[in-house]
């Protein structure tokens, strides 16, 4: 079991800038990937962003060039700096644990565990 605690969500003005972490601990050596995902009321849950335990990343279209993940593997801690933040970007932000990713259009994690969630809150 891997858990996984997110921090960093609140509220932002159009254009402001959020970095949120997610700290995983448990059994870190069964994930090889780590990625966010975000979620808005009566909507799916969407990819926003996954990095491999070797780096590479991914990004939604709706997110790249604005957000950054990255990680910290000593502290198992990844991170999503959000900015150029827009009202479109509040939802409630999940961290994930995936035993695997894959690729699409960029790569992606396959969630296998989640956090609790942190909301995000744009106001234009």
């Amino acid at each position: 079991q891997v858990k996984l605690v997110e921090s960093g969500g609140g509220s932002v003005q159009f254009g402001g800038s959020l970095t949120l972490s997610c700290a995983a601990s448990g059994d870190t050596s069964s994930r090889v990937c780590l990625g966010w995902f975000r979620q808005v009321p009566g909507k799916e849950r969407e990819r926003v962003a996954a990095i491999s335990e070797d780096g590479r990343t991914g990004y939604a279209d709706s997110v790249k060039g604005r957000f950054t993940i990255s990680q910290d593997n000593a502290k198992n801690t990844v991170y999503l700096q959000m900015n150029s933040l827009q009202p479109e970007d509040t939802a409630m932000y999940y961290c994930a644990a995936g035993r695997s990713g894959y690729y699409t259009d960029t790569y992606y994690c396959r969630p296998n565990y989640w956090g609790q969630g942190t909301q995000v809150t744009v106001s234009s």
